[in-house]
């Protein structure tokens, strides 16, 4: 059912964000199975075309295990889906295998920091200097990068001091409603609110968490 879902998904997410300022983007999960059915690549620029969003406001993430398998034809879905103007994530970046290899096969638009190393940036020195090497290349690389699972002040602290200016967490939002968040949305529009409450806010830009189509 991961494909019918995922489609209907899409099309929900499209179609709320087309409420929202044209600055907004907004981000959806995409299961490997999902990118490899046949109907996929041309389902999504149908839906997009349909609904009238602005391609480039639409970040597909997707993680390595879309890699794995049919590598040709899965950088012809991606290269056309680039083309029709989607962005697209490398989703967990740092916990596969292969990642730098897909970074030298396809150019994302923007690479997503695991959790696993934002939970230990502010703590671990290793953790530090990974995330540290990830944001280096990807300013070399022209890639966007984006910080996943910040959730305490002194980690937005210690990605802003390294470079990294977006990302999402627990420290900006629980997951809400589509109407809880239109109103967080709106009120940070008008004065962006600074969960930290420092003089010189340490947090990242606050952002819509995707939506995941997982199981």
């Amino acid at each position: 059912m991961i494909v019918p879902i995922g489609l209907w998904v899409l099309r929900e997410a499209c179609q709320h964000a087309t409420t929202w300022p044209e600055h907004i983007g907004i981000a959806v999960n995409v299961s490997p199975v999902q990118f490899r059915h046949p109907v996929f690549c041309q389902a999504v620029i149908e839906i997009v075309s349909e609904i009238g969003l602005t391609p480039s406001r639409l970040e597909l993430e997707l993680a390595e295990g879309v890699m794995l398998q049919n590598t040709e034809a899965t950088l012809a879905t991606l290269q056309r889906l680039h083309e029709f103007g989607i962005r697209l994530a490398m989703d967990d970046f740092g916990t596969g295998y292969s990642s730098l290899g897909y970074l030298r096969k396809f150019r994302f638009d923007k690479i997503k920091i695991d959790r696993s190393f934002t939970a230990r940036v502010d703590a671990d020195s290793h953790a530090e200097a990974i995330v540290r090497a990830v944001i280096g290349m990807s300013e070399s690389l022209g890639v966007a990068v984006n910080a996943e699972g910040v959730e305490s002040c002194a980690q937005a602290e210690v990605l802003r001091s390294l470079g990294c200016v977006e990302g999402q967490g627990f420290l900006y939002s629980q997951p809400v409603p589509g109407e809880v968040f239109d109103a967080l949305l709106w009120q940070g529009e008008k004065a962006p609110q600074n969960p930290c409450r420092a003089p010189d806010p340490p947090a990242l830009p606050l952002l819509a968490r995707p939506v995941d189509t997982h199981p």
